[in-house]
């Protein structure tokens, strides 16, 4: 049904014919989409008559129920009953004649405020009519205001709808044209808009209805959240900076030409990051260079002298291992020297930092500015630019890149392991800068203290140089989960803990990269790799595979590989697995209601 509430007078009081019908009864009358229409006079709750009601049908079928209250009066004297028609109305129509204007004012002043209060609670499409030709029309001249006052105009009926939020309309006469086709089309436009809504809210409630009947499919819980994997910051530098500190495995030492102090430091480090050094140390020819000025700095700053020059070999250097002497020809640059090795250890790029040790010990310009020069020439690169070119910003981090470069090779190796039938050289003061247990097995009362070649056992030739590897660039790049799982497995035999988090984090990286479909037809072993985890002390990895496990639960469960499982770690998957075991089971009983006659359609 639609319901429509009329207000308002379309007939002036000088009108002649106060017989004429009204706007509504009009368009009832002549609409082609009225039908069985029917009118009666009825009172408010006071006893006045203040308004006709009509009902009709309109599209054939839809209940149309008219108000029409052509005194304003109501809203005086029965606030009740004419706020109760307009929240029970679906359209309201506000009429008024143009040429009244006292009743407009009063509609204006009185009345619109009582409509807006009753219309602030629901959201009703309103039209206003102002309804006949205006008999005398205001001068436009601003001397004259005899007629203004007698008419309503236009922009006065604009402004009154923009307040109300209305439809505009302007019916200069009740004919054929503008009572049907204006006036009508626009309601009729309105009640279908009407009849929409209505239709749709009652689908709404239907389905909402339906749905209060309809078992509800199961709710699927996310699966618990897999523990976060902390990483490791790197220590190289660190590393690097206590193997000067502590003086293991030096191989050279530095004099000043009285011989009153010593220096110790270790050749490859010295060699992986200054060419003059491998000029200095043999590892590189004159030839090899190509730059003069690095082969005469390293001619007026260094002599290597020759001989043995100390009776015993220091600490952890086997006694085949020589040591070089090297005398430091400038004495101002050799009194610099331990704070440019510390330099160079913490990987040479702390520049700023060397500039004020030197400013501090030297505290001459003129000095500070020659050694800086000096240090600038060792650290440089035959055919590039010279480093007092560059800014301090610009003096990139040369050791761990270096470092690579002296990686399986016999340059400067002391140290020969023996593995698989294979031999893979080594630089003691790498190994023991970066690794603990090398650390005490090449300085303690071990076998391998004063061997050149030392025996591994039980890692692979490829596992091991992927984890010598790791010692000199503190990086790597397993191929595959396997040789991941593999290279953990020798960081934790060697207790280099960085080493094996980056292996355990490569492993849960791929594992959770990999699709369900490849999961399930893989041949890699996960609960292999958890009897793995656990054995080795891998407690992070080991935890997470459980988690991964219980998480695809319904892929490993049909695996043979989970019955390897220990009766502790099937309790665990069990208890977390995913997708839970009641939401299976409420999964079928869904799918059995969904298959039984009670679902089907009544209708179908």
């Amino acid at each position: 049904s639609v319901n429509i509430v009329a207000f308002g007078n379309e007939r002036d009081g000088l009108c002649e014919d106060n017989q004429q019908p009204s706007l509504i009864w009009s368009y009832l009358r002549r609409s082609a989409l009225i039908s069985q229409i029917d009118s009666s006079l009825s009172a408010s709750h006071v006893g006045n008559p203040v308004f006709t009601e009509y009902r009709a049908c309109v599209f054939g079928n839809v209940r149309l129920v008219v108000h029409d209250c052509s005194a304003w009066g109501i809203f005086d004297s029965d606030w009740y009953t004419s706020r109760s028609l307009i929240g029970g109305a679906d359209i309201v129509v506000i009429k008024y004649s143009v040429n009244d204007k006292t009743s407009f004012q009063d509609l204006k002043d009185s009345y619109v405020p009582m409509i807006k209060k009753a219309l602030s609670h629901c959201s009703v499409p309103v039209i206003i009519s102002a309804i006949g030709a205006r008999k005398n029309v205001p001068c436009t001249c601003p001397l004259c205001t005899s007629d203004r006052r007698s008419c309503v105009t236009t922009s006065e009926g604009v402004q009154l709808a923009k307040e109300l939020g209305a439809t505009y309309l302007e019916l200069h006469t009740l004919n054929e044209f503008y009572v049907q086709k204006y006036f009508g089309g626009v309601l009729e436009y309105f009640m279908i808009q009407s009849l929409n809504q209505k239709s749709s809210e009652k689908m709404k409630k239907r389905k909402k209805t339906q749905k209060c009947h309809r078992v509800p499919p199961p709710q699927l819980e996310q699966p618990e959240k897999m523990p976060i994997l902390q990483g490791e910051a790197s220590h190289y530098d660190a590393d690097l900076h206590n193997l000067l500190c502590c003086c293991q495995c030096a191989d050279v030492a530095f004099y000043p030409e009285d011989f009153s102090t010593v220096v110790e430091a270790h050749k490859i480090i010295l060699c992986s990051v200054s060419h003059l050094f491998m000029l200095l140390f043999e590892v590189k020819s004159p030839a090899d260079i190509r730059d003069a000025s690095i082969v005469r700095t390293a001619q007026s700053l260094f002599a290597v002298e020759a001989g043995d020059a100390f009776p015993t070999a220091p600490r952890g250097v086997p006694p085949c291992v020589p040591l070089v002497r090297v005398v430091v020809k400038d004495s101002i640059f050799c009194s610099c020297l331990p704070d440019i090795l510390h330099f160079i250890y913490s990987g040479a790029f702390q520049w700023e930092r060397l500039e004020e040790d030197v400013k501090k010990k030297l505290k001459d310009p003129e000095k500070t500015e020659h050694v800086l020069e000096k240090v600038k020439c060792i650290l440089k690169t035959p055919g590039k630019v010279h480093w007092g070119a560059l800014g301090p910003h610009q003096i990139k981090r040369l050791c761990n890149t270096s470092l690579r470069l002296f990686f399986n090779t016999p340059v400067l190796a002391d140290v020969i392991f023996k593995i698989q039938g294979a031999t893979v050289p080594a630089h003691r003061a790498v190994l023991v800068a970066r690794c603990e247990v090398m650390a005490a097995m090449f300085n303690g009362n071990y076998l391998e203290a004063n061997s050149v070649l030392v025996p591994v056992y039980g890692v692979s030739k490829d596992t091991f140089l992927s984890f010598l590897e790791y010692l000199y660039t503190d990086s790597c790049c397993p191929a595959s989960i396997l040789q991941a799982m593999s290279l953990l497995i020798c960081a934790e035999m060697y207790q280099v803990m960085r080493l094996q988090h980056i292996c355990e984090l490569y492993i849960i990286t791929q594992l959770q990269s990999m699709p369900s479909r490849e999961l399930a037809s893989t041949s890699l072993s996960i609960v292999s790799l958890l009897k793995k985890a656990k054995f080795h002390n891998s407690d992070c990895l080991s935890t997470w595979l459980l988690h991964f496990i219980a998480t695809n639960y319904l892929i490993f469960s049909q695996k043979p590989e989970f019955q390897d499982l220990s009766a502790e770690e099937r309790s665990f998957v069990e208890t977390h697995r995913w997708p839970s075991d009641l939401y299976l089971k409420q999964l079928a009983d869904y799918r059995s209601y969904i298959h039984s006659q009670k679902y089907h359609c009544t209708v179908m």
